[in-house]
């Protein structure tokens, strides 16, 4: 599975990747409101920090202004992801924008009869909502599932990128359906690697350590 995290936060962007453990990221209005910044200025220190794919949203409704704005977006660098909405339109947008050979994330899926569209739109990735659907009372987890068997089906090549993840267990559990990608806020991704009986085991083995009197070299 590959880890992209959610966010705009150039800091924790940086910090992530230093650890080696970013895949790409993903941006979106939302986010660029809170990093505060100029949308090109903060995706092009993004791009040059982070190798994979970065999804930058385009704002317009309507096709035509879609793919002016692509444009504008695709030429701040190379592995900018074209970020556009499951709409007739986005998809319309889709088709023209990888034919011409740049990745494109379709995003706010609900539903696996948009996957299908957006997989024969020709998309990069998919963004199903996990937790905006958790919140409507249907579990998030069976739209996953669903989108993965109808992929597997057609043997399409979009990528499944979960998002809208909230806990550490949507991670798992989409990992366990065969989610591609997980898209994750800093902090979940962080979360991943606690668990108390680590931090216990660490505790003795580092006090036993210290009752030898030994150093290593």
């Amino acid at each position: 599975m590959k880890f992209f995290v959610d966010t705009a936060d150039v800091k924790e962007i940086r910090e992530l990747n230093e650890l080696g453990l970013l895949d790409g990221v993903t941006t979106n209005p939302s986010l660029i409101l809170k990093a505060g910044r100029n949308i090109a200025e903060v995706t092009k220190e993004i791009c040059d920090i982070v190798n994979g794919p970065v999804s930058a949203e385009v704002t317009a409704t309507e096709y035509s202004e879609m793919m002016r704005e692509a444009k504008v977006l695709a030429r701040i660098a190379d592995n900018v992801c074209i970020k556009v909405p499951l709409t007739l339109d986005g998809l319309k947008a889709c088709k023209a924008i990888t034919s011409e050979g740049r990745q494109v994330n379709v995003t706010l899926c609900f539903s696996a009869n948009q996957a299908l569209l957006a997989a024969k739109a020709g998309a990069s990735f998919i963004s199903p909502f996990i937790g905006r659907v958790d919140d409507t009372g249907i579990d998030g987890m069976e739209l996953i599932s669903e989108i993965r068997t109808i992929y597997d089906n057609y043997d399409f090549k979009t990528e499944i990128l979960a998002a809208s993840i909230r806990t550490v267990n949507h991670v798992k559990q989409a990992a366990l359906i065969g989610a591609d990608v997980a898209t994750v806020p800093p902090a979940t991704l962080r979360a991943l690697v606690k668990h108390p009986l680590t931090d216990k085991g660490l505790e003795q083995f580092l006090a036993d350590w210290a009752k030898t009197g030994q150093q290593i070299g």
